[in-house]
């Protein structure tokens, strides 16, 4: 196993966070993953919204939350009003509505910006794990492991493999700068 296979998780996990992120940037549609930063007092404990209700699309536009205990309603409301979503939940009395409104134009934009700070995140991440890997590679030469044509083949490998990443990151933005910008 190579160095760069011993740290192959590190880079998958980098990419896994992006994708992650990326779940929580509204785009106008409903999309249950924008409610995963949402905490909500059960029981005395602050968990995530996940963890005591249901998160369903209805439609395009709407998302409807179930609690499994009616009685953790209003905890789940304030829970989303406290939360920096700018959304409004509509209590019915048995479950919770989310209108989702369609973004303006300057939101679109400020979603575009954040999206691409995001991705600008994710790539800064990989090269920070691309350093460390380059490090362990350079000191593996130093104590005399392997001679300098196997480092600088595995230096090689290395950029391959960040260029891999950081190609799947832009891919990953730019599809959802589409959906963010298409009406």
């Amino acid at each position: 196993m190579s160095i760069i296979d011993n740290h192959k998780e590190e880079f998958n996990k980098a990419l896994e966070h992006f994708k992650s992120e990326l779940g929580t940037i509204k785009t106008g549609r409903a999309n249950p993953a924008i409610l995963d930063g949402v905490r909500v007092e059960a029981y005395g404990v602050p968990s995530p919204l996940i963890q005591v209700a249901s998160v369903n699309v209805s439609d395009s536009r709407s998302l409807v939350i179930q609690p499994w205990d009616k009685s953790m309603l209003k905890e789940i409301e304030k829970g989303i009003l406290e939360s920096d979503l700018n959304i409004n939940p509509v209590n019915d009395g048995e479950k919770i509505r989310i209108n989702l409104p369609p973004l303006t134009e300057e939101t679109r934009k400020e979603t575009v910006k954040l999206l691409n700070h995001k991705a600008e995140e994710a790539k800064i991440a990989i090269r920070l794990i691309r350093d460390k890997v380059k490090d362990a590679i350079i000191e593996a030469e130093k104590a005399k492991e392997f001679g300098e044509d196997e480092k600088f083949r595995l230096l090689e490998e290395l950029d391959k493999k960040v260029a891999t990443f950081n190609s799947s990151v832009k891919e990953l933005s730019d599809k959802k700068e589409e959906e963010v910008m298409t009406i």
